[in-house]
């Protein structure tokens, strides 16, 4: 131990002795690591983001949504008009759509229909602007929804469409800051409907929101879907006063379909259709017989589209993995470079200190001696290079994530990988300047000038 503790001393002198060299030679080492470490952060926070976007729209599920039909006609479409076939009207996307859904389709696990109208909702002088969305009880088991208190809706408040809701996270808080909502009553729009449970917080994240079509529940009413039909609004039915208001022919209620900016009066009784299926081997083959339903029931109109998000969240996640293998692999590649500068300099080193070693030959030390003094160097320069490394990742991580607005995440795998890396990469870099060390002739090397 004495010997050993002896080597490890003269090393640290050695390396002290030419700090400005020994800090240059770890630079290589010093940004690998931390590329390595910032970049598998970077990695961890956005396989996190795809994880929690898969939470949000649920497990195995299929979106079906309603578009705007193209009623716009070229020139030439115009002047064979009248050899066209007149169009076939289509009923749009309704309820007994998704009843079909739930009869036809045998993968079909649950299907929950929506219906959705931006209202403000009051309660004691407060208000907010909101959304009321009629729904289910299928809803919040197929988007894994949790109730912070209170009850689910009844099957009798289901069927006969009573005045109920449940209100989300934001809305008790900003309506019901001090009280227990339940069993109290809130406005939307001019109905009042008696709160039966409230959603526990939902962290959605805006770009979610916009990419996913996914809605704030924490800012949402929910309702059962036949209490909107029955005492909101029900598009599927014209009557006498939204004709006499002079609205349009499907009630007026105009909404902007996909990215465009026009609006088009929406003749949809329904917003959206979820259909959750058993397993993510039968999405592609029912998003398929679905879209063919639909086609049926709507007279080959293909006025709705049907998404399946879970397999793009993968496709994105893979796109991303992808990414992060690039950048980690590019990253590794300054590790590399560190390794190689070490070996050229301790090579240097060997030459510079030839006179030493012959000395320290002549007075008995073995080669094993010479190769763990060398070696011994190579490896403190490494693993200072890692220490320094690994801060600089960290705080690189920690930078990305405020400036950049970038989701990284730090683990502690990440740590020890970069770190066993750079220890390694001084190991076997500095073996062969020490081996060469070792190699020298005693007496050629006292000759040495």
């Amino acid at each position: 131990m004495e010997r050993y503790s002896q080597i490890l001393n003269m090393a640290l002198e050695a390396v002290i002795a030419n700090k400005v060299r020994s800090m240059l030679t770890a630079l290589g080492i010093i940004f690998g690591v931390a590329a390595v470490i910032s970049m598998m952060a970077i990695g961890k926070g956005a396989q996190k983001e795809i994880l929690d976007q898969m939470k949000l729209v649920g497990v195995n599920n299929i979106i079906i949504t309603p578009v705007a039909k193209n009623d716009k006609k070229s020139d030439n479409e115009s002047e064979q008009a009248g050899k066209q076939l007149k169009e076939k009207f289509s009923p749009g996307l309704s309820i007994k759509d998704a009843q079909a859904i739930m009869e036809v389709v045998p993968t079909a696990a649950k299907v929950s229909p929506e219906v959705s109208y931006d209202l403000p909702v009051v309660n004691s002088g407060k208000s907010m602007n909101t959304r009321l969305t009629g729904i289910s009880n299928d809803f919040f088991e197929i988007f894994s929804l949790s109730l912070e208190k209170g009850a689910y809706f009844s099957d009798i408040e289901q069927s006969e469409g009573k005045p109920v809701c449940i209100i989300g996270s934001g809305i008790k808080a900003r309506l019901f800051p001090q009280a227990d909502p339940i069993g109290k009553s809130v406005k939307c729009g001019n109905i009042w409907l008696t709160v039966v449970g409230v959603i526990a917080n939902v962290a959605v994240s805006e770009k979610s929101s916009e990419s996913l079509g996914i809605n704030d529940y924490n800012s949402t009413v929910f309702t059962p879907l036949r209490t909107v039909f029955v005492r909101f609004k029900d598009r599927s039915v014209v009557t006498k006063s939204s004709i006499g208001d002079g609205e349009s022919f499907f009630g007026g209620d105009f909404v902007v379909f996909n990215s465009g900016d026009e609006k088009v009066a929406s003749y949809n009784q329904l917003d959206k259709i979820t259909v959750q299926v058993k397993e993510s081997q039968q999405l592609n083959a029912s998003s398929e017989l679905i879209r063919k339903i639909l086609l049926r029931r709507h007279s080959q109109v293909e006025d709705f589209d049907v998404k399946v998000p879970e397999l793009l969240l993968k496709q994105e996640q893979r796109t991303k993995d992808i990414f992060n293998i690039v950048l980690g692999a590019i990253a590794s590649i300054s590790l590399l470079v560190g390794g190689i500068g070490i070996m050229n300099i301790m090579l240097a080193s060997v030459m510079e200190r030839i006179r030493e070693i012959g000395v320290r030959m002549a007075i008995g030390a073995r080669k094993r001696d010479i190769v763990l003094q060398f070696l011994t160097e190579a490896t403190l320069i490494s693993v200072t290079g890692g220490l320094i490394g690994i801060l600089l990742g960290v705080i690189l991580a920690k930078m990305i994530t405020r400036f950049a607005d970038i989701l990284t995440i730090i683990s502690f795998f990440s740590i020890f990988v970069s770190f066993g890396v750079s220890v390694a990469v001084g190991v076997l870099f500095g073996y062969m300047p020490a081996r060469k060390a070792s190699l020298q002739d005693p007496v050629t090397s006292l000759r040495y000038e």
